[in-house]
């Protein structure tokens, strides 16, 4: 079929203009294509109207790895695609969104495709395309400056390749990738990413194919995804007790193995499990010479099995950033199995799981590879990690096992796979780097979980649960930066702060106190009486909904009116700086005074324990028979008049009539309590802590 001559002369247009501007200065494919387009007999079916010339050039090579025309692309599209897909103001983008999930998925089946360079740039100009697919978008992309793709397209197409990433962390992904850029990712960058992705694929190929380990991984198929302390300028000691010994630290996708160094070779490999219910706790941990607590630079693991904690050490010069790098990777490991222990996932879905995880560290290591310092903290881009970190982190992980049951059920007769609407599965494009799936390995293609994560045209449960929990995540991010905006150092400041924040309730008390002391004889009366009558009546219940109901209007209320304005700060008046001696001599005083009052506290049990041992016989006796009344009177009294006793008890206790005798039964009370001799106490020294010390 000839051009026809409305494409030729838009062409001719676009390129005369010079539209393509951005594309002629990086000397890209699109040029060629262009003018391929422009002399080709079948341009009228390689070119879509609804399209811009770069989302065309895209489908045309998608239509070219499918072995089909861009307009039978189109065909197929407008008869698997629901109506409101297709008549969507979004058509453009769903259309080219289906162009490229049915290209890739066939793409990815070729292997070593990570390393073709056509497969990179093509997948970094469907980010561009994305960017703008309809044709009134195209001057978009008609600038001088170098071409860059923008967050919402990475997070799109990205995850179409599990490999590149997933859409749990792509954002966060995005973030450290673009860094540098301003917050926009260019080609040489995502491709300095996908040689570090390369490179990581090759080291885990060639370590699991190695003879590590081989005689305790063989059962389970274990792959090696980390090995450290193999270089003698950056050991890992593992402490056990006072001990440590330096050796190699080995981290597969099930356990993580220690070997300590011999004389001539590594002695056996001690394992640490991470996929079965073993209660572990993995955090980080202080190390020190000789058991003290000095540096940050340690992971401590502990199990059920384990007759005391583990510490594996990681010493460098400065930071932490390698202790944080493995605590990372350990806890992904660990989180993805629990994951798959809670939720009950079995067969060919736990293989996906795992290789979730897998795939996760993979990215990780291409970070650290192309980037000395990472901008965000390593568990933020491993999606087990951010789940346990994110609020609303367990939806997500609940709508990923829901998705992976309902993609086990379907998977033997699950016509969705091929048709384009979704993008692909981690576990049907794993096998194409290399690798055999693991425990679930010997199933057929038809028994693939063939379905991703991304539909198109739509938002999957996974992404709204991604959606709801970081949008949750922001507003926790803006309220904990009021809170560390608020924060004042020194004890005295903090203490002055605090006094002018207690005030309403400081001045509570005081009416309260005022009353119960009967400062104001008419005020006092008053309150007994009145509160004395709603107990009596049995209306206290009413009486604290009034109330509540009443603090409700007024946050509803100023709600309303203070909306627009600002928030009023709150003063302090700050008391004066304190010098280095007077703030030691603070902390000391509150010391003591923390001190005292433990110490109040154990005469207080002990004087309790003697009156229960009866080392004192007539306390004991006054005791019994208070507890006895007690009893009595909580049996055949009904509640309402224990508490209205106990109400006019404390209202009353100084009012004019009863001072008199409430200050001497006070004082024989004290006098009786002081009387009381506290239970002796012995002091005895840990046995094990001498040995440890000797």
């Amino acid at each position: 079929m000839a051009v026809t001559s409305k494409t030729r002369k838009m062409l001719e247009g676009l390129v005369r203009e010079g539209s393509f501007k951005w594309l002629l200065s990086r000397r890209s494919p699109f040029v060629e294509e262009f003018e391929e387009i422009e002399k080709s007999p079948s341009a009228g079916k390689n070119w879509i109207p609804e399209l811009s010339p770069v989302a065309n050039v895209v489908v045309r090579r998608c239509s070219k790895i499918l072995g089909i025309s861009s307009s039978e692309l189109q065909e197929g599209f407008n008869h698997e695609a629901s109506e409101s897909i297709k008549r969507s103001s979004q058509y453009a983008r769903n259309f080219l969104e289906y162009c490229c999930f049915r290209a890739l998925a066939l793409s990815t089946q070729v292997t070593g495709y990570l390393s073709d360079k056509m497969f990179r740039h093509l997948t970094y100009d469907m980010m561009l395309a994305w960017d703008a697919p309809a044709a009134v978008s195209q001057p978009l992309l008609n600038v001088d400056k170098d071409v860059s793709v923008a967050l919402e397209a990475f997070c799109r197409i990205a995850p179409a390749v599990p490999i590149i990433a997933n859409v749990v962390i792509s954002e966060n992904l995005f973030e450290v990738l673009s860094s540098s850029t301003g917050g926009r990712l260019q080609f040489s960058i995502y491709d300095k990413y996908l040689n570090g992705l390369e490179r990581a694929i090759r080291k885990m190929k060639s370590n699991t194919d190695s003879s590590l380990l081989s005689s305790v991984r063989s059962s389970r198929g274990e792959k090696i995804l980390e090995v450290d302390g193999t270089v003698t300028t950056q050991p890992v000691l593992e402490h056990v007790g006072i001990s440590a010994w330096p050796g190699r630290l080995i981290l597969t996708d099930h356990a993580f193995y220690f070997e300590a160094l011999g004389v001539v070779s590594y002695d056996k490999p001690k394992q640490y499990n991470l996929s079965d219910d073993l209660k572990q706790v993995v955090k980080p941990e202080l190390t020190g010479p000789w058991g003290t607590r000095l540096f940050d630079k340690a992971v401590f693991y502990k199990s059920m099995f384990l007759s005391e904690p583990v510490v594996i050490e990681f010493p460098e010069l400065r930071g932490h950033a390698r202790r944080d790098y493995w605590l990372a990777i350990i806890q992904e490991i660990l989180y993805v199995h629990k994951f798959i222990d809670k939720y009950k996932i079995r067969g060919v879905a736990r293989d996906e799981a795992l290789w979730t995880a897998v795939l996760g560290i993979l990215r990780l290591q291409a970070i650290r590879d192309i980037s000395s310092s990472i901008p965000k903290q390593f568990g933020d881009l491993l999606m087990f990690n951010l789940c346990d970190q994110l609020p609303g982190g367990d939806l997500i992980l609940e709508t990923l096992a829901n998705m992976s049951s309902l993609r086990e059920s379907d998977r033997t007769a699950d016509s969705r796979a091929g048709s384009g609407m979704f993008s692909i599965s981690a576990l049907d494009m794993v096998s194409n780097l290399g690798f055999v799936f693991g425990t679930s390995s010997n199933i057929s293609d038809n028994g693939r979980l063939a379905v991703g994560e991304i539909s198109v045209g739509e938002m999957t449960p996974l992404e709204r649960a991604v959606k709801e929990s970081k949008n949750s995540y922001k507003e926790v991010i803006s309220a904990q930066a009021t809170v560390d905006g608020v924060k004042v150092d020194g004890i005295d400041t903090n203490l002055a702060v605090m006094k002018e924040l207690l005030f309403p309730i400081n001045e509570l008390g005081k009416s309260l106190r005022s009353l119960a002391y009967w400062e104001d004889p008419r005020k006092s009366f008053v309150f007994c009486v009145l509160f004395g009558y709603i107990i009596f009546r049995g209306w206290l219940g009413y009486a604290v909904a009034l109330m509540l109901l009443l603090l409700s209007s007024f946050l509803v209320l100023t709600r309303s009116f203070s909306q627009d304005n600002p928030v009023n700060a709150v003063k302090v008046i700050a008391p004066p700086p304190m010098n280095k001696m007077e703030q030691l001599l603070a902390v000391q005083n509150a010391i003591s005074q923390a001190e005292q009052v433990i110490q109040d506290g154990n005469v207080i049990l002990l004087k309790l324990r003697g009156l229960l041992l009866a080392i004192f016989p007539q306390a004991t006796e006054k005791f019994a028979f208070a507890l006895l009344s007690t009893a009595l009177i909580l049996a055949f009294l009904p509640g309402k008049y224990i508490v209205l006793l106990v109400f006019l008890e404390i209202s009353t206790r100084y009012s004019p009539p009863r001072k008199a005798s409430a200050e001497r039964w006070m004082r024989r009370l004290r006098e009786w309590w002081f009387s009381i001799p506290a239970a002796p106490v012995i002091l005895e020294r840990d046995n094990r802590e001498e040995k440890k010390r000797k």
